[in-house]
């Protein structure tokens, strides 16, 4: 009886402990959920008050019995980024055009069945490729193909039903001009936790090399290796923000802020490919035991302050003077430091260096500016 009692024992304290995690989970999964709903929420009601009106308009105004195709063009439309609305407006636009023109052909010449569908569907993609469509004109073009000869197959209805995809494809542009804000916070926040991740890592590193904790070190390469995963999400952000400034008039105004944002990107590519390489190389020297200067620890704080400050600064343009304060002292200190003995202790020098020049960059420097404010060594270590 003992060891069964055990074993139940056993499972009510796995039960309790077990239990307060699911929920812990499952409300955090919850609120995951209505935090991407709240993302969402302008989208959903751009598309669906973008289909109410196509359709009204096409019914009402144009008087067309079935407009089908006006709140799906319209929907069709604006589930694309700003930057590919007008371009995915005249695929869609086309592609109905070549499908309903092939079909309604064949539907007239020789009526529907399966050799006709399967027929009209590769000679309207075929048309739509010859075209030099890309793939969503393709597809469309096989799709309203299909629809004609099986569900609509009323030749007289090909016009309207163009007219009802270019009505859809109008309004969803339309709509498009209003944006919501968040597109053009989202760059600077963006461009914000890449910075913050950096100095992080920057802080970890200088721990590992501190401590001679190679656990420390292989964390913060792992945390380097995926920051590109970050700075994909800042490039689609900032592309994003662009194009909403360029289309929407009611977001014009924005145009200098968020093209500063975005003109950050290389210069932080940079500098992420660079500390990238630095903290490989650190780690590397904590695995084989090499001796790195004991001021090198400093420098990667004080370089993680510099980062920080330019995270601040994107918000608070005061800190992009104490970032290039704090960036140019510590480019001057690398200059004074004496030549380092060991490959590692080397790269992670040079690497510092390179680092700061792109860092500077962040701060509005251009590169050759950045470069002269980082002082030549005599033992060669400049290139920057």
């Amino acid at each position: 009886m003992d060891p069964v009692r055990l074993t139940l024992e056993q499972l009510r304290e796995l039960r309790d402990d077990v239990a307060p995690q699911a929920a812990r989970r499952s409300r955090a999964s919850v609120r995951r959920r209505v935090d991407r709903w709240r993302n969402r929420a302008f989208f959903i009601a751009q598309c669906a008050l973008a289909a109410g009106v196509a359709w009204g308009l096409a019914r009402y105004v144009v008087g067309h019995k079935m407009p089908f195709f006006a709140p799906v063009a319209a929907m069709v439309c604006l589930g694309f980024s700003f930057g590919q609305r007008l371009r995915r407006v005249a695929e869609v636009m086309v592609g109905v055009a070549v499908g309903v023109g092939v079909g309604d052909l064949f539907v007239k010449m020789f009526g529907t069945g399966i050799p006709q569908i399967v027929f009209v569907v590769a000679l309207a993609m075929s048309v739509a490729v010859l075209l030099g469509a890309g793939n969503l004109m393709v597809t469309q073009a096989g799709v309203q193909a299909a629809m004609v000869t099986t569900l609509l197959p009323d030749p007289g209805a090909g016009f309207s039903r163009w007219l009802d995809a270019a009505l859809g494809g109008v309004v969803a542009l339309a709509a498009a001009t209003i944006a919501p804000a968040a597109a053009i916070r989202r760059p600077r926040q963006q461009a914000t936790a890449v910075l913050n991740e950096l100095a992080s890592l920057l802080v970890e590193t200088a721990d590992g090399l501190r401590n001679h904790d190679e656990s420390d070190l292989t964390d913060a390469l792992r945390r380097a290796r995926e920051s590109e995963s970050l700075l994909d999400d800042l490039r689609s952000a900032a592309s994003e923000g662009v194009a909403v400034v360029r289309m929407s008039p009611f977001r014009r105004r924005h145009r200098g802020r968020v093209q500063e944002v975005a003109d950050l990107v290389v210069p932080l590519d940079r500098a992420i490919r660079n500390i990238r390489v630095l903290v490989r190389r650190a780690a590397v020297a904590v695995w084989r035991g090499e001796q790195i200067p004991a001021e090198y620890p400093q420098l990667l704080e004080r370089l993680a302050d510099g980062t920080r400050l330019i995270a601040e600064s994107l918000f608070e343009p005061a800190a992009d003077v104490a970032a290039h304060r704090v960036l140019g002292e510590l480019a001057r200190r690398t200059a004074d430091l004496p030549t380092p003995a060991g490959l590692s202790a080397v790269v992670v020098l040079g690497q510092i260096r390179s680092t700061i020049v792109d860092l500077l960059e962040l701060t509005g420097a251009t590169y050759e500016e950045a470069r002269e404010l980082v002082p030549l060594r005599p033992d060669g270590l400049d290139e920057k």
